[in-house]
């Protein structure tokens, strides 16, 4: 029987009792749950990261965002309130498109 202890999507508890199979899980706690979360952010753009294709770029992307979604509610904010935070970085920094890569600042 293959162990895993990893934090995984709602429904999957559900999807592996209808292939008939035996399974455990519990419920984490606060502190385990933010943890968990941030191991499965990291393993998310990992796997974004290799990945070659447009399609499965996309994937791991919406994989990313929903992990992103649970952050956010056990940080006590909402998305909305994340966007309202990404714009007002954009408006003083600026965001990516325009592909700048810094080289180097003269040290005064």
């Amino acid at each position: 029987m293959p162990t895993y202890n990893k934090l995984v999507r709602d429904n999957i508890p559900n999807i592996i009792e209808k292939t008939g199979k035996k399974y455990q899980t519990r419920t984490l706690d606060e502190k385990e749950y933010i943890n968990e979360l941030k191991v499965k952010l990291g393993e998310e753009v990992e796997e974004y990261l290799q990945t070659v294709s447009d399609e499965h770029s996309v994937e791991d992307l919406a994989d990313v965002l929903e992990i992103i979604h649970s952050l956010v509610k056990v940080h006590g904010t909402t998305m909305e309130d994340l966007e309202a935070v990404r714009k007002e970085k954009e408006t003083k920094r600026g965001g990516f498109q325009e592909r700048i890569f810094l080289i180097d600042v003269e040290d005064e």
